[in-house]
């Protein structure tokens, strides 16, 4: 997920999200992080999905492209992982890629990451201009709109959807809301 992506000996990719010094404002409240009016949404972000994700949920993202943008991902995880290992599981990792003009989309399964998937329709996002990405939860696929166009559909590797139980957004975007 992170762009200083290395593989060690045993093939897992370690992601480089920095700690956050302070606890997280859902854990001191007890409020969901989804429900929290002021809440910190710097990227890089990492917050709870409450109560996973089921089919009929979906999860929003609201940010802006940053003026220099080399690349961004969203990613579904089970679990947070730490700073140095991402979870085992990651039900659905989305890289934005300007340089080349791609969306690409990857899962990984008990550490092991699948092939990825990179045909889209359309690039939709735009340097300095805001976005909203809707990630809806189906049965058998999510299914992701961008700016309330379809942009792909991305079948289930994994089948426990209510351990799909974190976000994660990092690179070069700003967000301005999630819901």
């Amino acid at each position: 997920m992170a762009e200083t992506h290395r593989v060690p000996a045993q093939g897992r990719k370690k992601w480089g999200i920095p700690q956050r010094g302070a606890p997280d404002e859902s854990k001191a409240t007890g409020r969901s992080p989804d429900r929290d009016a002021p809440r910190n949404l710097a990227v890089p972000f990492r917050g709870h999905v409450t109560g996973g994700m089921r089919p009929g949920k979906k999860v929003v993202v609201m940010g802006v492209v940053d003026s220099r943008p080399d690349r961004f991902y969203v990613a579904l995880t089970c679990g947070r992982g730490t700073s140095r290992e991402p979870p085992p599981d990651v039900a659905l990792e989305l890289c934005v890629r300007f340089r080349d003009r791609q969306v690409l989309r990857r899962a990984c399964v008990s550490g092991s990451w699948g092939d990825v998937d990179r045909a889209v329709p359309f690039f939709p996002f735009i340097t300095d201009q805001p976005f909203k990405i809707e990630i809806h939860c189906e049965h058998s696929r999510f299914r992701v709109f961008v700016d309330g166009q379809q942009l792909f559909d991305f079948y289930h590797r994994l089948t426990s959807l209510s351990d799909i139980d974190t976000l994660w957004i990092k690179g070069g975007v700003t967000i301005t809301k999630l819901a």
